[in-house]
């Protein structure tokens, strides 16, 4: 299977999804066993966690910066352009922040501090859970409605379910934490996923002809569409790693990786039930 051309007609719908199925069940591992060891399936940042963020202009290497805050609870060192600083703390206790905020102004006087409680955190990581969980409903709803047949209908949903449990699960191994931003760019995966699978099942169940013709020309129309979308958010992740813009480095890190997820789920774990449903008599 190359670039431009889409030939399986040798495969098995199992030989298809094996390998998509096994990534899956090892992300689900993954994210069961971060979940047992730190309470989330992703690691939070510190929107959802609470800290301290400061924001400073300084020639100060990161190594400077950590002996200057040896004594506190220092998470990451991000370095932006023109020596901006944007520095993260965990939790403390009042009496830690004041003399961490007393440092601060001793040391770096011209330093933008702003501070995200661990209850207002605790919030905010309740109403993006929440919202993930409204969008891939509203998602799987607007599928069975549009293809009104239960197993393409599930084949989509669970291509889109493999796409963020996959993407998660990365985001635990390159240490992306879960922000805003991150939570943002798994609601816009699930869009980008469901674009490519509903072209392929639409192509597939709704046209006449030759199915490995209809899987050859969906493809082509797909693949075309993804790497327009894959070339954008590399663009985006290479400036934004050069300038230091760490949320959008960040969501555009998530995007990239969850669209390589996507042809894998798209073109073999949708095709591989799409086949066998169609070779069984479903369909057109």
């Amino acid at each position: 299977m190359g670039l431009f051309s889409y030939n399986i007609e040798k495969y098995s719908p199992k030989q298809l999804v094996i390998i998509p199925m096994v990534l899956l069940a090892i992300a689900l591992v993954v994210l069961a066993f971060v979940t047992v060891t730190i309470g989330m399936p992703v690691k939070p940042g510190i929107d959802f966690s609470g800290g301290t963020a400061v924001t400073v202009i300084t020639p100060d290497t990161s190594d400077q910066i950590r002996a200057v805050f040896a004594g506190y609870p220092l998470v990451s060192i991000s370095e932006g352009l023109n020596n901006g600083k944007f520095i993260t703390f965990g939790t403390m206790d009042d009496t830690k922040y004041q003399s961490l905020t007393a440092l601060i102004s001793s040391k770096y006087p011209d330093a933008r501090v702003d501070q995200v409680g661990e209850s207002f955190g605790k919030t905010l990581q309740d109403q993006a859970f929440i919202a993930i969980i409204l969008a891939f409903i509203g998602m799987a709803i607007v599928v069975f409605v549009a293809f009104r047949t239960f197993i393409p209908s599930c084949a989509v949903v669970l291509s889109a379910f493999a796409d963020m449990v996959m993407t998660a699960a990365m985001m635990n191994v390159i240490g992306i934490p879960l922000s805003l931003g991150t939570t943002a760019a798994l609601l816009m995966l699930i869009g980008y996923s469901v674009d490519s699978d509903i072209l392929l099942t639409t192509r597939v169940l709704k046209r006449q002809g030759k199915l490995n013709d209809k899987l050859s020309g969906a493809f082509h129309t797909g693949i075309i569409m993804t790497s327009t979308t894959l070339a954008a958010v590399t663009v985006l992740l290479v400036v934004s790693w050069i300038g230091q813009i760490q949320v959008v480095e960040e969501i555009s890190a998530v995007l990239l990786i969850g669209l390589i997820f996507d042809i894998l789920n798209t073109w073999l774990t949708n095709v591989g039930i799409l086949k066998w449903y169609v070779l069984k008599g479903g369909g057109k």
